[in-house]
């Protein structure tokens, strides 16, 4: 180069010299800040991206080289936020997989830089280069545990765009690799939040085993304690929990979603006591319980689930406890629904459904959506099988005709309910057939036979010496001579 010709080349700044030797390189803050404000004025104003970026990397290389954390992480940023600035989105990605894949990077740097790369991601002008943004950090971010929570955010932001798609199968696969139970530094209302998106798209393709597994990794009892329990101050070598995002909903917001998609899960198995019992846990959540407009719906769910639930102690014990409910006088016709269930007495199946018709058909149109396409099947065998326990309650033996006039059943229906209740194990119950008997009393053993004999000859025992003391009292008490003859 001649002594008239200029040197246009890229000037590089010079670090301050070493404090002492053998020591850390002491780092001027302020002069890097000038110099990267130097070069956004080469890249922005005299459109000299390039150059500004071959500068910025040599400051980035002389601060990785002296192993200075925040020097090196605010170089990095710089870097990444001049490309987005440029709006070179090519440059943007080349430059994410050239600084991750530098030797010695620092982790911090890293982190820094996929975070900040995160917050360009919904600026992006078009799909496809959101989705090359989204690729480009998820292999940055693969394998490395200091990045694990941006890496989990990322795919769920694939996720959410191949759902839009179209393409449930693929963004239910995509969650599923991802198990952010076992993240530390993750906070606990987004990991639930994760877990119940990777339910939710389970059910969405219609895979419930995969569902159920997913589900059983929350806990319910962690929207009962957390929403109790208050918040401690971390100590000394504790993990660092991350705030969780804005977009997060809140515990009790959770705990809602979690039910609601637990009420899908077993809607598929038509599994009512279950559902009976998630809609007992929404109901008991505060803010369900002050706002009229949602209990009054989910307390109707509750009702027509118990009645249609199978007859055994978990479906009695929440009858017992919903009829103690002070709410639900102000629902009378379900009350009343829920004492004919109580009550020994034989219900009327016509004269029944005349009076719950309207009120079941009314669920459709009430937020939950309708009963189910099975419900009024189910509620039929219901109201029978009460009837057949009613009857085993006040006879011992009865014949087939005389019960099947007392269920308004054929004698093959009658049999049937019969059998099924037997086989389920919730009737005790012998059907003579040439004889036509039904008899609801099970045959006992010799030493059952004799046990309660024997009980019986105690009790009577008893009863003899409590009336010979009652009878002393009274002579003692009036001074009665007794004549013994």
């Amino acid at each position: 180069m001649s002594a008239m010709e200029e040197d246009t080349s890229p000037q590089l700044p010079h670090l301050p010299p070493k404090k002492s030797a053998g020591k850390n390189i002491g780092i001027d803050y302020d002069a890097l800040d000038r110099d990267i404000a130097a070069q956004r004025t080469v890249a922005l104003e005299q459109g000299n991206l390039n150059a500004a970026l071959e500068v910025l990397l040599n400051l980035e290389k002389q601060m990785r080289l002296a192993a200075d954390v925040s020097g090196t992480r605010k170089v990095v940023v710089a870097i990444i936020q001049l490309c987005f600035d440029s709006n070179a989105w090519k440059a943007l990605n080349d430059q994410i997989v050239l600084l991750s894949k530098r030797r010695a990077q620092l982790k911090q740097a890293v982190t820094a830089m996929v975070q900040q790369a995160m917050q360009f991601i919904d600026k992006a002008p078009d799909l496809d280069t959101r989705m090359e943004l989204i690729k480009t950090l998820n292999n940055v971010s693969a394998g490395k545990i200091y990045v694990e929570i941006e890496r989990a955010r990322l795919i769920r932001k694939l996720a959410k765009i191949k759902e839009e798609q179209g393409l449930v199968g693929e963004a239910a696969e995509l969650m599923q690799e991802v198990a952010v139970e076992t993240f530390g530094a993750m906070s606990k209302t987004e990991k639930i939040a994760f877990i119940l998106e990777q339910v939710r798209l389970c059910l969405d393709r219609k895979d419930y085993m995969r569902a159920q597994i997913l589900s059983r990794k929350i806990n319910p009892r962690v929207f009962v304690i957390e929403n109790a329990k208050e918040k401690k101050k971390p100590k000394e070598g504790d993990n660092i929990v991350e705030e969780a995002p804005a977009d997060i909903p809140s515990l009790l917001e959770l705990k809602q979603i979690y039910y609601e998609l637990m009420i899908r899960y077993h809607s598929h198995s038509d599994d009512y006591l279950e559902i009976c019992r998630c809609y007992q846990a929404i109901y008991d959540t505060q803010s369900v319980k002050d706002d009229p407009s949602q209990w009054i719906p989910v307390l109707r769910k509750i009702c027509w689930y118990l009645v249609l639930s199978p007859h055994e102690s978990m479906q009695i014990s929440l009858l017992n406890s919903t009829l103690e409910d002070k709410k639900l006088s102000e629902l009378p016709k379900f009350r009343t629904l829920l004492k004919q269930i109580v009550t020994m007495e034989v219900i009327i199946w016509v004269s029944f459904w005349e009076n719950y018709q309207n009120e079941f058909e009314q669920e459709a149109k009430m937020p939950g959506g309708p009963l189910g396409d099975k419900a009024a099947v189910s509620l039929r065998q219901r109201v029978i099988e009460h009837n057949i326990l009613v009857v085993s309650k006040y006879y011992l033996r009865i014949t087939l005709k005389r019960l099947s006039e007392l269920l308004s059943l054929t004698l093959q229906e009658t049999e049937e309910h019969l059998s099924e209740m037997v086989v389920s194990k919730s009737l005790i119950a012998k059907v003579d057939r040439p004889a036509g008997i039904v008899c609801f009393q099970s045959n006992k053993d010799s030493n059952e036979v004799l046990n309660s004999w024997a009980s019986n000859i105690e009790k009577l025992l008893d009863l003899v010496e409590k009336s010979c003391h009652k009878i002393h009292k009274e002579t003692m008490v009036h001074r009665v001579t007794l004549k013994v003859q």
